[in-house]
This record gives structure tokens, sequence and C-alpha cells, in this order.
């Protein structure tokens, strides 16, 4: 009975990433509007009802590698720790992801910033992209209030500590999708970090700026 379920987990996980992955390739071949449910599961053989099983959309398909990044994120930040402070806990969880040659994630996959320099220029893969985003925070917030023995509706500070880390990883990410060829996605996460904690950035002439309380008065 084992292997009968087991069998049938892998063919859910085959087919799942057969359509998302053919729903991406097909949409940054031709664009969005060009593309429609039936031209991607007429490609991966299956029916209409087998691809609503597992999407509400063909955006939901297209961004379908995200959401399990998003997953794996939080899977990370849920073995960390307990005692290590909330946004520390979010880099940490960050680094791991980012580190995994296992389940590549964005920054490893040739289609991760033609995915989004897309989803920032259609609106159906915005609205999607921002649902992901959203459902993955608030499954963050429940495991970082867990981690503090606390009740996130009436305590703020998992959800502040989750909005800095995701706010800090999305910026990481547009930073990473304008600049190709630039910094990688690990390395701006840790910049994106460091402006977060308001290091001081360098001078001209290479010397750390002053915290504003310490500089004299030109007056």
């Amino acid at each position: 009975m084992g292997t009968t379920e087991g069998r049938r987990q892998r063919k859910v996980r085959h087919t799942r990433a057969a359509l998302a992955s053919t729903a991406l390739r097909l949409v940054l071949e031709r664009g969005l509007a060009a593309v429609s449910v039936e031209d991607v599961t007429e490609q991966v053989d299956v029916s209409r009802r087998t691809f609503n099983r597992y999407f509400s959309s063909k955006e939901d398909a297209v961004l379908d590698g995200w959401r399990a990044d998003c997953e794996r994120i939080n899977a990370a930040l849920a073995r960390r720790p307990a005692a290590e402070r909330p946004l520390d806990a979010y880099r940490s969880a960050l680094r791991a992801w980012l580190a995994d040659e296992a389940s590549p994630a964005l920054h490893r996959r040739p289609e991760g910033r033609a995915l989004f320099r897309l989803a920032a220029e259609e609106p159906a893969l915005t609205a999607v992209l921002r649902r992901i985003n959203v459902g993955a925070e608030e499954e963050s917030i429940g495991i970082v209030a867990a981690r503090l023995g606390l009740d996130p509706a009436r305590d703020l500070r998992p959800a502040v500590a989750v909005g800095a880390g995701a706010a800090v990883l999305m910026a990481a990410v547009r930073a990473w999708v304008r600049a190709e060829g630039a910094a990688g996605l690990p390395e701006l996460v840790e910049s994106a970090f460091r402006a977060l904690a308001a290091e001081p950035p360098p001078s001209p002439d290479g010397r750390p700026i002053p915290p504003i309380s310490e500089r004299k008065d030109p007056s």
C-alpha cells in the first residue's frame, strides 16, 4: 500500500511539474496572451480537467516555481533554532534557500530573470505573484509567532519581522532582475539586509559616513 501511495504522489508531482514548466516555457516563448491552457495541456497530453486539479489559471502554472521557492523558504524558517531572533532566522532561511543545490532557487534557474521581468509587465501575473507572496508571508508569520509563543492577531512583532525580511528579499530580487551580469542574488540579499540595518555607506574617500547625530552642523 505504501508503494502504491508513493507512486501516486510521484505521479502527482511529475504532472504538476510538467504543466508548470510547459506553461512557463510557452509563455516566455510566445507571450502570455498568446498561450492558452489548452496549449499547455496539449503539450503535456492531459485534459483541461487535470490541469484544473493543480492550477486555477495559466498564470498560476507559470508562477508555480516561485510558489515552491516560497514553500522552501518557509520550511527552512521552521527549522531555525528557537532562540534565534525572528529577522535573523528569516535571513538564515533565505541563505539556506539560496545555497540549496538539490532544489535550485530562483537565481540558479535560467528562466528566473525572464519570469520576473514578465511578471512586472503583465498585470495578471503581477496579481498572482502578489497573492503568492502574501500567502507565503502569512505562513511565515505563523511560523515566527509559534516560535515566540505569540498570538499574531494580537501581537505585531511576528508580522513586522516577516514584513521586513520579505521586503528585503523582493528588493533584492528586483535589483537582480534589473542588473543582469552584476551582483548575484545572494550578494544582493545580504546587501539589502545591511541596508535594513542602516549600516552607513562609505564616503567618496572610502571612509564611513558618520551617523547624523554625530555630524557637525555646517553652520
